[in-house]
């Protein structure tokens, strides 16, 4: 057989394997998007209508908000030390960096809303200390009566930490830093291995109400167990209460949409100093095709869609608190204010048409003193979580880890105050339900990053029908 002919059969076989591998991944993603469909689990909801909801109404909207001042500059504490075990050292890959953005560069209403450190220097005097606690609050107009003023910095100094469910940073703290979100995107930074391994373990395994003798599926720390296909796990999972059923799915949702803003976003080559970032194929069928994860990739998208329905509800459930006349977004710039505010109300009035909501009425609803002690417990486990995100060793990754488990706080904070908020005045602060200006930036945001997944889906699935 001649040379030439060799080269043309190995080819053609080359080819044929091609159409064969391309062929395969259209039909794995074929079945998994066939488990990925119809009614979710502990609610009445299809995932057909959320992509049709999200990719056509609030995607859209909510790219616009978060790319306005009030949004986008968000002020994090990377230096805490991990409370929880040695650390092991900061990711040194370039691409794991964050850049703090310079003071100057923030809007004068922001940074009044944290900390007016050298008009404090300046002037000690006791008027001077209650502006700086009244404007702590961020989310209100500086140009409140005095009267609200002093409402406000009464209610300042209530401790109100039993409401948290996230460890929140010291804004004061001198290691707390301005970040701007648009400038250091969430994206794949190279970040893995053990240390990864190590803060999503310690989540899971310590913090999910688990025992110990039971592994969920695909754990690279757990000890080997053969060919267990996690059944074992789901059978435990079936057998909980409604509440830790939900806890569980809502951070394996957070876990599932940061893996997809990782495949989304990955560095797919870098020439001459210029990387080129974009959807790896390959490693989203690596974290989510069902053949590759043994059925549990379509459970991790199932609760990504779940955890996007609660914090969905959680918006529409706080829009009244937005609505009010007293509740200014507040930067310093008026018209960009007054924008900001219609463009977010707008988003509020689609959250609440949206008809197939979360209902979290379900949840603690036992007796009263049992409800209580699960609901403080389950306020304690994801306060728990909140303050592993300061073992996470890659900045970039802390600071979006940090931002989107205290925007899920946020959200489940404002889920369990209903009748606080109901009972809120319109035109005065109240000491029963208040956000500050970095949860509103967390809760939006993180839905924000719930949104993008859910849209960068139905872009993996165009890419995958492209490839068979």
């Amino acid at each position: 057989m001649s040379i030439s002919r060799v080269a043309r059969r190995t080819a053609a076989e080359a080819a044929a394997q091609l159409l064969l591998a391309a062929a395969t991944v259209g039909c794995l993603w074929c079945a998994a998007e066939a488990q990925l469909s119809g009614l979710l689990d502990d609610c009445l909801c299809d995932i057909e209508s959320i992509d049709d909801f999200n990719n056509v109404k609030i995607f859209p909207q909510i790219q616009k908000l978060l790319e306005r001042d009030y949004f986008r500059y968000y002020k994090v504490n990377l230096k805490r030390p991990c409370p929880f075990w040695a650390d092991d050292g900061h990711c040194s890959i370039r691409d794991c960096h964050v850049e703090p953005c310079p003071e100057s560069k923030v809007p004068v209403g922001i940074k009044a809303g944290s900390a007016n450190k050298y008009s404090k220097k300046a002037n000690h005097t006791k008027e001077l200390e209650d502006c700086e606690q009244a404007n702590k609050l961020g989310a209100i107009n500086s140009t409140l009566s005095n009267q609200s003023k002093e409402a406000f910095i009464d209610w300042a100094r209530y401790d109100d930490s039993q409401d948290h469910f996230c460890e929140l940073d010291d804004e004061r703290s001198p290691d707390a830093q301005y970040v701007d979100l648009l400038l250091n995107p969430e994206r794949y930074t190279g970040y893995k291995g053990p240390s990864a391994w190590r803060v999503w373990n310690s989540i899971y395994e310590e913090n999910c109400f688990k025992p110990r003798s039971v592994y969920r599926p695909l754990n690279p720390l757990a000890p080997s167990k053969g060919e267990d296909d996690g059944e074992s796990f789901y059978t435990w999972l079936e057998g909980l209460c409604l509440e830790k059923r939900v806890f569980y799915k809502l951070i394996s949702g957070l876990h599932a949409s940061i893996n997809i803003h990782l495949c989304a976003n990955y560095l797919l080559e870098e020439t001459w100093g210029r990387p080129r970032w974009g959807s790896n194929v390959k490693e989203f069928i690596h974290r989510f095709d069902s053949s590759e994860t043994k059925s549990e990739g379509p459970r991790r998208l199932k609760n990504l869609y779940f955890l996007y329905l609660v914090e969905l509800r959680a918006l529409s459930k706080v829009a009244s608190y937005f609505e009010r006349s007293i509740v200014d977004l507040y930067t310093g710039n008026s018209q960009e204010d007054t924008e900001t505010k219609s463009l977010l109300l707008e988003i509020f009035r689609d959250t609440k048409s949206f008809p197939m909501h979360f209902d979290e009425k379900s949840m603690f609803a036992g007796d009263k003193k049992g409800a209580k002690s699960l609901k403080e417990e389950f306020r304690l486990h994801f306060k728990n979580i909140s303050r592993i995100m300061d073992c996470v060793g890659c900045d970039k990754c802390r600071l979006w880890g940090k931002l989107q488990t205290q925007g899920l706080g946020t959200a489940l904070k404002i889920l369990f105050s209903e009748k606080e908020i109901k009972n809120l005045p319109e035109n005065s602060p109240s000491k029963g339900f208040q956000l500050t200006r970095q949860e509103i930036v967390a809760l939006l945001n993180a839905f924000g990053r719930l949104s993008t997944s859910i849209r960068e889906l139905q872009n993996f699935k165009a890419l995958l029908q492209q490839r068979s």
